[in-house]
């Protein structure tokens, strides 16, 4: 049974999931496909807006939420972190190059290292010292970064975002097990009895 994780590396959701993931991962012994999508051509065919344009209310009930969650899961979280809205294309790349070189585990372990880094540790990911020092601390090789900015790894991510739009995503994280799609963190549950299923 395989996965298609989509996901933006800057999502907050797919942070507080993504441990958890990892961990049903080993337990059932699925197989992951790791594409990181660009949501920001995902919203305008999905009814979806991007965080600043949603109504007050959303935004803060988006608050309340990240920090019940966070608090639930014994997971630091800065709701409002200093490099938050960041721009996720460098880092998504940067994912997509590790995958191509290194396998789905090593990409996922990255993607994890990517979302603390935003959301507990507060460093801005669309820089490429904070993404070459993330490398460095996950023991991958610098070069990764550079081939991260090459068309290839461009078109493959366009090729995923493409990808979770045909499939139907609309949201950050979404989990699809051949074909039913499964948003969000929240989810993970039912993620768990469709693996068990199988």
């Amino acid at each position: 049974m395989t996965v298609d994780y989509y996901f933006t590396p800057v999502s907050p959701w797919a942070y507080l999931g993504h441990a958890r993931f990892v961990q049903l991962l080993q337990d059932t012994g699925a197989a992951v496909n790791v594409r990181p999508v660009d949501y920001g051509a995902v919203f305008p065919v999905s009814g979806g807006l991007p965080l600043p344009k949603r109504a007050p209310q959303r935004q803060a009930y988006r608050l309340v939420e990240l920090q019940r969650f966070s608090a639930h899961l014994g997971l630091p979280l800065t709701p409002q972190p200093a490099f938050f809205p960041v721009a996720g294309d460098p880092a998504a790349k940067l994912i997509i190059a590790t995958d191509r070189a290194q396998g789905a585990l090593v990409a996922l372990d990255l993607a994890g290292r990517v979302a603390r880094a935003i959301w507990a540790e507060e460093r801005n990911v669309a820089d490429a010292s904070v993404l070459g020092a993330l490398l460095a601390e996950a023991g991958l090789p610098a070069a990764l970064l550079d081939a991260s900015g090459s068309p290839a790894v461009a078109e493959v991510y366009a090729g995923y975002t493409q990808q979770a739009i045909d499939a139907g995503v609309f949201g950050a994280p979404s989990y699809v097990i051949d074909g039913e799609i499964f948003w969000g963190q929240d989810r993970l549950d039912f993620v768990e009895r469709r693996l068990k299923k199988a």
